[in-house]
This record gives structure tokens, sequence and C-alpha cells, in this order.
């Protein structure tokens, strides 16, 4: 909550453009906050150079330190192109918050998760009746979709080499495909997603946007992605999206087909799931397996989930 704050004053965006360590007396003299509240700023600031989305450095020619960005805060920045200061703040928002309060409740009622039990509804139901709540989504899907595309390109461009057409499934509003239809434009690149999220976007070059449920029919193309998809949804759900998959490939016209699923496993380099004496990542993935806990009906899976039968998945680390 420390860091939403920040990112909602700006303050990573006015420490690089001052261009050397920050004092606080000039963050203060910057910020647009109540004077007499400067020392929570004070606070606020403490806890986040401890956290490590700043650290502190002399000043040129004093003897006060200021803060700097550390290579964390670096990516909080509106003009990154690696931005991920949209997917932070839906994580952080009210909406998907409401959910952990719920969730002693929900472990002992009836309804599907923790957030149909804050909402009464599904997060995908309340996505299609609260635009904003869709737009949150959406530019948090599209950051984090630039993010992973750009590293999928350079570290799997061999997964997508010789390919005629792409279906990128439950797709946002096309981030992902767009980067992969920019580096191969021979491929013929194809959004699929529920209408109220491609409202008002338009076909150009060889990317095209097709409204549908994923669940009921895919387009028809020699590869299908699933991109941060398969967590939201539990087994018997991904059967029946694979199953779909597994339809559009063999409805195509072409030779062969794939389906390429791009999503977190859980447990360290020895396969073993993470319980006491995790690394920093091990951390992450069991707080986002709680995550979907509260959201979906889905989970994160390790390796030995991903590749049992009903899956068939062959785990290729990116």
């Amino acid at each position: 909550m420390t860091l939403k704050c920040a990112i909602e004053l700006g303050i990573p965006d006015i420490i690089y453009k001052h261009g050397q360590p920050m004092t606080l007396s000039k963050l203060l003299s910057i910020l647009p906050i109540n004077p007499k509240k400067s020392d929570s700023v004070y606070r606020l600031m403490r806890n986040l150079v401890h956290s490590g989305f700043f650290t502190q450095q002399k000043v040129p020619n004093t003897r006060e330190d200021g803060y700097v960005l550390t290579s964390a805060s670096y990516l909080l920045l509106k003009d990154n192109p690696l931005n991920v200061t949209p997917f932070s703040l839906m994580i952080l928002d009210t909406n998907l918050m409401a959910p952990w309060q719920s969730m002693s409740t929900w472990l002992q009622n009836d309804d599907p998760t923790p957030y149909y039990t804050a909402h009464s509804k599904s997060f995908w139901e309340l996505a299609g009746d609260e635009p904003r709540v869709n737009k949150v989504f959406n530019d948090a899907m599209a950051s984090d979709s630039h993010f992973v595309g750009t590293m999928v390109i350079k570290k799997s461009r061999s997964v997508f080499e010789g390919l005629e057409s792409l279906v990128d499934v439950g797709g946002g509003t096309g981030t992902l495909a767009n980067v992969i239809a920019q580096e191969f434009p021979n491929i013929e690149c194809i959004v699929l997603d529920l209408p109220h999220v491609l409202v008002d976007l338009k076909d150009f070059n060889n990317l095209k946007y097709v409204p549908g449920d994923m669940l009921k029919e895919i387009p028809s193309a020699n590869a299908v992605l699933i991109k941060w998809i398969l967590l939201d949804w539990n087994d018997e759900e991904c059967v029946g999206i694979l199953k779909r998959c597994k339809e559009a490939i063999s409805s195509y016209h072409g030779n062969g087909g794939k389906v390429i699923v791009i999503d977190i496993v859980m447990g360290n380099k020895n396969g073993r799931e993470a319980i006491k004496g995790s690394s920093h990542d091990d951390q992450v993935q069991l707080l986002l397996d709680m995550e979907m806990m509260a959201l979906t009906t889905g989970k994160e899976r390790n390796e030995k989930e991903w590749s049992q039968p009903v899956f068939k998945c062959r785990v290729q680390p990116l």
C-alpha cells in the first residue's frame, strides 16, 4: 500500500526527473501534499527504501542524503516501455483487495471464490458490468503483456518461427499479439476476447480482433497462445479450454499446430515446492497462488501438475 501511495503521488517520476539524489526537503517542495503531513512522507519513504524500491546516496557537493531509483522503481516510470505501474495498481485496487477480507467467510460457505463472496459476482461478470474495473484490468494486462512479450521474443523466438496464423486467447486489447505481429509480419495474429473488452478496437495489418468466448469456441489457427489464462481456472475448466484449442488447430487448413502456454511453474529449480527457507521468487509464486484463490477458481501449478495427463504440457523455462 505504501507503493501504491508513491505511484499515485508520482514519486518515481519526480525523483527520476530531478537527475541526481533528491533530498526529502526537495521532494516535499514538489509533492502536492499538506505541509503539516511532511513527517508522514519521510515515514513513507523510509519504508520504501527498506523494501528496495528506493535507495539513498550522497547529494553531490553536500553532506545530505538523497533518494534515487532502484531497478524496481525504474519499472514504475511512466515513459519506461516496460512500465508495470498499471499491473501494480490493479493488484492494489480496492476491488481486488476486498476478497482478502472475505476469505475466512468463503471457506465456510458455498461461494465459488472469495471475490464472489465480497462482490456477489465473479470477477469476469463484474468486469463486464463495470467499465472502471474492466479498464483497470485491461490496462494491467496490456502492461504485463508488453513486458512478457519483449522477453518471449528475445528468449523464445524459435517458438513462433514457421507459423502461418496464431490466436491469442483472452488476449485483452492485443498488446502481446501486436508484439508478435510486428516481429513476424507473415503470421496472421488474431486476438480473441469478450465483446466488452474489444469495444472500439480496429484490425490493422496482420492483427485482427475477434469477439467471442474461449469456453465455447476458438477461431481456427495454426497455433493457439494462452498467456496467464489457465491459472484462472480449475483443472476441469482448463481441460475444456484446451479441448477448444485442439478443435481450433484441427480445423485449420495447414499442417501441424501447437498450443503455446505462458504461465508460472511453481517450485524451485529442483522441482520442489517452496514451503520454508524459500527465495524471493518462491515467495512471489506463493502469493500469486493465494491471489488466484482469492479471485478465481484457478491456481498456480508446479511442473508435475502441468505435466499430468489432462494437460500434457512440456515445461520450457523462459
